[in-house]
């Protein structure tokens, strides 16, 4: 595994002159978990070099031509035989295009130390959303920063996970510093009026006057500005070492910062912060982010500063106070830091699952399904809303997404399917609850591209589908209900069907596949009819479709042919048979009543039976206590026993053991009980549910279920 860091062009990494942007990465590399897998490039003149390991990228002596090219070029040779599998870029979102059209590669990482809008590769929105788009991550040093970075862009990115902030750090100093404090006030800086250094000078001046025994300690310097004030007590120490800077901080009383400009965050404030100062700043970009007790000016004037330092040097006590609380309270610790920065690898890196630190597993989940909610209850009784109890009863947040229902009521002459409004409503969802995972069952309208956006928006959401309908190659739409499966592969991370993934030759194995038994539900399933005693012998229902609800004129199917068939070999048994000779289907609480009254239930599915494939009719017959008929092609036999269930191999072999158990009461009572406490021991709704949510975010690998070979 490796990590490689690229720094800006021309930035010095070097304790001989350095950047903002080489502190921060020193620091924080130097005691970082990943240090043996990081690398750090940059191009600097500075023989002496940070202790961190480094590459430096030297650069030809020219006059015409792109330094900056060049070193992006030679850092794309260094990194296609490096293969890093993270590339943090260090204030250069410029860089970003070449290498991805270079390396091809999706691992990058953009750190931002300035204001983004002032930035190549970043002012445009188009810019900014290639960003979004290709980044693993985003970080900015201050949350003015990633204000300014979301400035135009629509709402969907404001909550992006993509976008964090990593304050830079300083090492805390200690309480007892503060005893040894001179009456110095300090600035650190460019010379210049943008770093508000025209002003300081003119508020110290008239200070100065009044408070004779106090010094000002000046740092910096600046080529291109040239502001002078003449005061004995003002001292100019021109640029110092990093080191030296913070000593001269560990001995000022105060410090101001009263830059003009948007200060991205201010490394001068917080490490003033850290060793003890009473610290000025101006109320500009992120400063005010930068310490936890300060004395902010609003109105950045010279009468207002004189006042502010006059003050503090007058109330001794207060000033104090702020020094001991600036140390106190200051949590910006170089390890405080590294933990975030290594927190943000150890995702992409280590491939550490989040819910795997988690004490406990609270999902937010949002599931797609149809609950049918316009069809006044009649297919309450669903899959869908089993696995939706199982969510809800292990503990996680879900909020269920009926599509079709939403399909129905948004639908319009311009959106004539629906499909438009569904998919815009199901982005806006993902913008207000943020889920971890997204569970899809029958979501044949959302379509793959709204997806993919919603995985590059929010690249943790974890997306699995389950499927009902059978997938045998014999049996009905196969070639639909394969490319239902198949439609939105690319960007699902699991697949949950109710037949045997090895029966199937066309899932993709990118894709992680699993078999999923169909659920019982304690609040669904409550009969017992092994309790009861039952006048049918054998119940079975059909449709032509659920939404339909009712039959359709003149269709048949191969169950038809095999329930007359059966009837006719089955003399003095008591079939009740509903979706035949036009007898309409029966449904919800009907459907109970109906059952209720019945000793087995055949469990036909259409098509030729194959590895495990049934419908979910199975969970209602067993579930409540019926004698289960199965074919014993559908290979049932691997999870029941003929104690359990009732396997048949032909039609003559069905007739006779339907005849056998109808004249056996004491041998259906003990069959039936016993599969329906089997069932629900190993096919519960909670069960199913867990499965789904372990497997989809690959969690919890040790617990192996029931089901799974």
């Amino acid at each position: 595994m490796k990590i490689s860091i690229l720094l800006p062009y021309k930035e010095n990494f070097s304790p001989e002159y350095p950047g903002a942007v080489s502190l921060f990465i020193n620091d924080t590399t130097l005691i970082s978990k990943y240090i043996k897998i990081i690398k750090v490039f940059g191009s600097t003149t500075y023989r002496t070099k940070f202790k961190v390991p480094y590459v430096n990228i030297n650069l030809k002596n020219r006059i015409i031509g792109s330094h900056s090219r060049e070193y992006i070029n030679k850092f794309v040779k260094h990194e296609a035989a490096r293969q890093s599998d993270l590339i943090e870029i260090h204030n250069r979102p410029n860089y970003l295009k070449t290498l991805i059209n270079k390396l091809n590669k999706r691992n990058y990482t953009v750190f931002f130390h300035n204001d983004p809008l002032s930035m190549e590769g970043s002012k445009t929105l188009d810019e900014r959303k290639f960003l979004l788009k290709n980044c693993y991550r985003i970080i900015f040093n201050s949350f003015w920063s990633r204000k300014r970075f979301l400035e135009g862009l629509e709402n969907k990115f404001v909550n992006s996970e993509k976008l964090l902030v990593f304050f830079q750090s300083a090492k805390k100093g200690n309480l007892k510093i503060i005893k040894d404090k001179y009456k110095w006030i300090t600035f650190v800086g460019k010379l210049n009026k943008a770093k508000g250094y025209d002003i300081f000078g003119q508020a110290v001046t008239r200070v100065l006057k009044k408070y004779k025994d106090w010094r000002v300690q000046v740092v910096g310097d600046e080529k291109r500005e040239n502001i002078v004030f003449k005061n004995d007590n003002i001292h100019l120490l021109g640029f110092l070492s990093h080191k030296k800077v913070l000593s001269l901080y560990k001995k000022s009383s105060i410090a101001v910062v009263c830059s003009r400009w948007e200060e991205p965050f201010g490394r001068t404030s917080l490490e003033a912060a850290a060793n003890g100062c009473a610290v000025i700043i101006s109320n500009k970009g992120g400063l005010p982010e930068t310490v936890t007790n300060a004395t902010i000016i609003k109105d950045l004037t010279v009468n207002e500063l004189a006042a502010k330092i006059s003050y503090l040097i007058d109330n001794k006590k207060i000033r104090l106070n702020f020094q001991k609380l600036s140390i106190k309270n200051f949590y910006l610790t170089h390890k405080f830091v590294t933990n975030l920065i290594d927190r943000y690898r150890d995702l992409k890196i280590s491939k550490i699952n989040p819910f795997n630190i988690k004490k406990k597993l609270i999902a937010r989940i949002l599931h797609i399904t149809n609950f049918n909610e316009r069809l006044d209850g009649r297919l309450f009784f669903n899959t869908g809303r089993r696995i939706n109890n199982g969510f809800i009863r292990l503990g996680h947040s879900v909020l269920g997404f009926s599509d079709r229902d939403i399909v129905r009521y948004y639908k319009s002459y311009k959106d004539f399917s629906g499909g438009i409004s569904l998919n815009e409503k199901l982005k806006k969802t993902c913008f207000n609850y943020k889920p971890d995972i997204i569970v899809m069952g029958h979501s044949d309208l959302i379509n793959s591209q709204q997806l993919g956006e919603l995985k590059d928006d929010y690249p943790s959401v974890k997306i699995a589908q389950w499927f009902l309908d059978p997938l045998n190659k014999d049996g009905p739409d196969y070639e639909r209900n394969k490319k239902r499966i198949l439609d939105k592969t690319e960007h699902i991370d699991a697949n949950f069907i109710t037949t045997s993934p090895s029966a199937i030759k066309f899932l993709p194995t990118n894709t992680r596949n699993y078999f999923m038994p169909n659920p019982v539900d304690s609040s669904f399933e409550t009969l017992n009819n092994f309790d009861n005693n039952c006048n049918i012998d054998v119940f079975f229902a059909l449709s032509h479709g659920v939404h339909r609800g009712i039959l359709k004129r003149g269709k048949e199917d191969d169950r038809n042919y095999f329930l007359k068939q059966l009837q006719q070999k089955t003399e003095n048994v008591k079939f009740d048979i509903y979706g035949l000779d036009k007898r309409q289907p029966i449904w919800a609480d009907h459907y109970f009543k109906i059952i209720a009254n019945a000793k087995m239930g055949l469990n036909l599915s259409r098509g030729e039976p194959i590895k495990y494939y049934s419908s979910d009719r199975i969970a209602q017959i067993i579930g409540n206590g019926l004698v289960a008929l199965i074919d014993q092609k559908t290979e049932y036999q691997n999870f029941f026993t003929d104690k359990e269930m009732v396997f048949y191999k032909s039609l003559n072999d069905l007739s006779e053991k339907i005849i056998r158990i109808s004249n056996d009461e004491k041998l259906r009572r003990s069959i039936g009980k016993a599969g329906k406490n089997k069932y629900f021991k190993y096919f519960n709704s909670n069960l199913i549910a867990e499965f789904i949510i372990n497997k989809t975010l690959d969690i919890n690998k040790q617990k192996k279920y029931f089901w799974e070979n």
